[in-house]
């Protein structure tokens, strides 16, 4: 077989980093949907059960799989309900905002024996061993794509590998320039997910997550958390538990459409997580009232206390 030839020389590129990563033991592909796709081959899935209250593109790689769904409920605690799983169902269990705790998990594997955990707003949070859990890097990093899974099981396919040197436009725009002035680039990174392969993690991506000081992001995230729940807890009518190295602090209030608008006016970008919801689910459900007043608040690891601060007083003055 014939080998090419090594570059030596040339101009300098990116440093090659050799930090571990925070999930070591876990198969690396591309994005999360990816890890998703990967298990309804690799574990032969039929039949699924996934909650109304759920990302889209979930609902389209299973029907992209081939992947027959059924739908049930969440209650305010973000609990699982009315679930009547049939034989080789298989049940989805997503951990919102880090809120499912692994003691609950573990008894949700007990009662439904065949349950994927969505793991992808817990990236600190381990999982237990033996069970399929995935996660999404994007959301918690600075990087273009990325899924972490475990599982048991191993595809039997040769899976390519992906490159995201084309993907990397709206990074490296914000670190420069700010979110705003790039946002549709990141909106058009967001949509080439909808088609992508499933494919191993690419080099570059893989790389970036090896320079992170994973212990200063979690330390982070999980100070700010603090600091909004200290400062909000009265205004939230979710009743939340302590996340380490949350994801977002989800804040629920009566009004939060309303308070969205106006945080966006300061700048205060606060997506609405699941635009589907609304569509899928009648106006009077509790997932659609969740999607629509649920204002996810950034706590990532460029802010600090000041910022918490600046945040939660004006949020204050719209509640």
């Amino acid at each position: 077989m014939k080998h090419e030839s090594p570059e030596i020389g040339g101009y300098i590129g990116l440093d090659k980093h050799i930090l571990p990563r925070l999930h070591e033991r876990a198969i690396m592909l591309n994005s999360g949907r990816s890890c998703l796709a990967y298990l309804i081959r690799a574990k032969k899935i039929r039949r699924i059960w996934l909650p109304y209250f759920l990302c889209g593109s979930v609902l389209q790689t299973c029907q992209r799989e081939g992947v027959f769904v059924q739908f049930y409920h969440i209650n305010e605690d973000f609990m699982p309900e009315d679930v009547e799983l049939q034989e080789d169902d298989w049940f989805y269990l997503v951990n919102y905002y880090g809120q499912i705790s692994n003691e609950n998990i573990a008894i949700f594997v007990q009662k439904y024996q065949r349950v994927l955990v969505d793991a992808t707003q817990a990236y600190f949070q381990m999982p237990l061993e033996g069970i399929d859990t995935f996660y999404s890097c994007r959301k918690f990093f600075g990087v273009p794509d990325g899924g972490m899974l475990y599982t048991d099981t191993i595809l039997g396919e040769e899976l390519g590998q992906d490159y995201s040197y084309e993907r990397m436009r709206h990074l490296l725009g914000s670190f420069e320039r700010g979110a705003s002035a790039f946002y549709g680039d990141y909106i058009t990174n967001n949509q080439l997910f909808a088609q992508a392969p499933v494919l191993q993690m690419s080099k570059l991506t893989d790389n970036l997550l090896r320079s992170l000081d994973y212990n200063h992001i979690r330390q982070t995230r999980t100070d700010n958390f603090k600091i909004l729940d200290r400062l909000l807890q009265e205004k939230n009518m979710l009743k939340l538990k302590f996340a380490e190295g949350a994801y977002m602090y989800p804040l629920w209030v009566e009004n939060g459409e309303k308070i969205r608008q106006e945080l966006i006016k300061k700048k205060i970008y606060v997506p609405v997580l699941w635009p589907d919801v609304l569509k899928m689910c009648d106006n009077s459900m509790l997932e659609y009232q969740m999607a629509q007043n649920i204002l996810p608040l950034p706590i990532d690891q460029r802010y600090g206390e000041k910022e918490m601060c600046y945040m939660a007083d004006y949020i204050r003055t719209l509640c």
